[in-house]
């Protein structure tokens, strides 16, 4: 039976991308102690990444001096991850699809589409300003 190694954690980080990196090494850490695959890792590490990239150009438009805000659980069955920012948020509906002949070109929406294929559960508060990414261990399905 697998321990509960790290189980709760709230951060409050600048909006620099290396500085997530941090939080985000930390959450894979723990991931890999407490056994999930290497693709269950890939999954969140590409996850927060994107979550990060989102929240620092789009969110916070670039701006060091707004913070970040990373909440994560991790037990043996699921992780989940809650990226919250200081923008004005928005509605993940409004996003073109990036597949889409007519926006295969564009740049937009790509990151929401990677985090919703390998995450099992993509939620967005009502803001729009912070997801909730919900990612289950392969060994546990």
């Amino acid at each position: 039976m697998t321990s509960k190694i790290c189980t709760h954690e709230k951060l409050v980080s600048k909006g620099i991308i290396s500085e997530l990196r941090k939080i985000c090494s930390r959450v894979l850490c723990c991931a890999d102690t407490l056994g999930y695959s290497r693709d269950d890792q890939f999954a969140v590490h590409l996850a927060m990444e994107e979550a990060f990239v989102n929240a620092v150009k789009h969110g916070n438009k670039q701006d060091p001096q707004k913070d970040i805000i990373v909440e994560y659980g991790l037990g043996p069955e699921k992780i989940e991850i809650w990226v919250t920012d200081q923008g004005e948020g928005f509605n993940p509906s409004d996003l073109a699809d990036p597949r889409s002949s007519e926006n295969i070109y564009k740049t937009g929406g790509r990151g929401v589409l990677l985090i919703k294929s390998y995450m099992d559960s993509v939620e967005y508060n009502k803001t729009g300003n912070c997801v909730h990414m919900v990612k289950f261990s392969s060994k546990s399905a």
